[in-house]
């Protein structure tokens, strides 16, 4: 994130000069930003004191005009106050005429919670400015603690921060977890969660992923929530396979069908399945909270069976079905054209699920 401060070298910047500023990052700036540009902290202390033109709004961190500061001033500040300036010249004040100041890079700090959520654009995260606080992921090492509005969340590795409005923020999946950590009301949790996933904003695997990372699942209200949004995940998916096939001229397969030998064994259950060709699609909708080496083992068994008995079965995941249809439609269309060249199929029984 970048932030930029107008200031001159002496006298510091007046109230008029600033508010002419449309520049977020020019109204917001640090006590090392102003050392940069001349100001000592004797000076920035003055022009904060009562009345004055400027405030300090969280340690180390000034906001450039008197008034209240407006919610992209608060993100702004509680980044400056929270991530690492790492374009920070060494120090050496900006020279008159020297043109414009640096514009400080700021790292090892995003927006999350509830306030990440807002900006990823969730209708069910409250408004900015209704937020007491705003959360901040920051490496776990750091030696810093919440002030103020700044709300310091920790994460052992910190994932690729996102863009949203111009500001870092956590990938919505993070950003729930952090979210939910604070909530109780299990309403909220579930209309947050649901929305997330309804809305394309990430899949139900990677929600219930970190939540299981920050140990949220032992709490009733959370695991209520995650089993409501499994099954809405689960219905997501089945209707994009339904739609990958009407609208990318699929034949039409018999759905959500158990296979059996004749006489014998279960073979398992399919989403899709072509008879004619002996070509099933199956959905990878695995739950992170399930050991999931266990139940890829369970699916490879069943995948070599099957195929063992002439049958191709082709696995999709919720992802792929989201971001790359078309080239799932045309995995399942070869699968189908192939099938002209392969050996019969062993006789089984088709019975709805």
């Amino acid at each position: 994130m970048n932030h930029n401060t107008p200031l001159p070298q002496v006298p510091p910047a007046s109230p008029r000069s600033v508010r002419r500023l449309p520049d977020v990052r020019r109204r917001v700036t640090t006590a090392a930003q102003l050392r940069v540009q001349g100001v000592a902290p004797a000076e920035a202390n003055e022009q904060c004191r009562p009345g004055g033109p400027w405030q300090q709004i969280l340690p180390g961190v000034y906001l450039l005009h008197p008034g209240p500061p407006t919610s992209e001033e608060r993100l702004h500040a509680v980044l400056a106050y929270a991530g690492r300036d790492t374009s920070a010249p060494t120090g050496v004040p900006a020279q008159p005429g020297g043109g414009e100041p640096h514009r400080p890079v700021y790292e090892e700090a995003m927006i999350t919670g509830l306030a990440a959520l807002n900006l990823h654009g969730l209708a069910s995260a409250p408004p900015l400015p209704s937020l007491e606080h705003i959360d901040v992921l920051v490496p776990r090492p750091r030696r810093l603690r919440s002030a103020g509005c700044a709300h310091v969340v920790r994460a052992s590795t910190l994932p690729a921060p996102e863009q949203a409005t111009g500001v870092p923020v956590a990938p919505v999946p993070r950003a729930l977890a952090d979210a939910v950590a604070q909530l109780t009301d299990a309403g909220v949790v579930r209309r947050l969660l649901s929305e997330a996933v309804r809305g394309g904003h990430c899949e139900p695997a990677a929600v219930v992923r970190e939540l299981t990372e920050a140990r949220l699942l032992s709490r009733p209200h959370v695991v209520d929530a995650v089993d409501s949004l499994i099954a809405e995940g689960r219905a997501i998916t089945e209707e994009r396979l339904y739609t990958m096939v009407r609208e990318h001229g699929l034949p039409d397969p018999v759905w959500n069908v158990d296979l059996r030998l004749p006489g014998g064994p279960h073979l398992g259950g399919l989403d899709a399945y072509w008879p004619e060709h002996a070509v099933a699609v199956e959905l990878d909708t695995r739950a992170p909270r399930q050991d999931e080496d266990a139940l890829w083992s369970e699916y490879a068994r069943k995948r070599e069976h099957l195929e063992r008995l002439g049958i191709t079965v082709v696995y999709l995941t919720p992802r792929k079905l989201r971001d790359a249809m078309e080239q799932q439609a045309a995995v399942v269309r070869t699968a189908l054209m192939a099938s002209v060249d392969r050996d019969p199929s062993a006789y089984v029984v088709v019975l709805p699920r």
